[in-house]
């Protein structure tokens, strides 16, 4: 699995269904830089079990993301049009409409094998066909983006196992008050709490409070 945390988040341009139903040919997270933070994450496939109730999640709290200036992402291997005939149907029925964050589309699996998320790898046969090993799907994997394109946070939970949205948003207020104060953010730190300056110092004055 790759660290992509320090380095630039993998270019992509692809298809995506924005605003809950409409869909747009070449979506780029390069619209964000300078202007938001990110978070973009994979989740498996469309009409699946744990999938929505992740995606419903990330929607329920999207006035959080908002409040923080941050753009909240999706992507799955499956097509835009998949991906649109999920967000017309209702929650009874499975679907996950009422949902308007950008959903991408990576039919060709390259996004997720970019981000290193791809449950699986092609490889060459003797004979020279190419084979799929593994699941043609993505893990889990969500990633923190800065303003500045660079991924600062990134964590990848396997299939069966749902992310937590309010630990992305404590990740999301540790990095933007690091960002603005410059002091950094010790262990189970959230919004409001005291944090220390990076010196032993800082970290002897924090420690002797505890």
């Amino acid at each position: 699995m790759a660290v992509l945390v320090g380095k630039k988040a993998p270019h992509f341009s692809a298809p995506a269904v924005v605003n809950g139903g409409e869909i747009v040919e070449n979506f780029s997270l390069d619209q964000y830089l300078g202007k938001k933070h990110v978070i973009f994450f994979f989740y498996p496939a469309d009409f699946t079990f744990v999938c929505p109730t992740e995606i419903i999640a990330f929607q329920k709290r999207m006035e959080e993301f908002d409040k923080r200036n941050v753009a909240v992402v999706g992507c799955s291997v499956d097509s835009q049009f998949s991906h649109w005939k999920w967000l017309q149907t209702e929650l009874k029925d499975g679907g996950i409409k009422g949902v308007k964050y950008p959903i991408v589309a990576d039919q060709a699996q390259t996004i997720a094998e970019n981000f290193d998320v791809l449950a699986g790898n092609y490889e060459y046969e003797e004979d020279g066909e190419i084979k799929f090993n593994g699941t043609p799907m993505a893990y889990r994997g969500t990633f923190l983006i800065d303003k500045n394109g660079v991924v600062r946070h990134q964590v990848v939970n396997d299939m069966p196992l749902g992310r937590s949205i309010t630990e992305i948003l404590r990740m999301v207020d540790a990095l933007q008050f690091n960002e603005k104060h410059g002091e950094v953010c010790p262990a189970d730190w959230h919004e409001g709490e005291e944090a220390m300056k990076p010196t032993q110092e800082g970290v002897s004055s924090y420690l002797a409070k505890k």
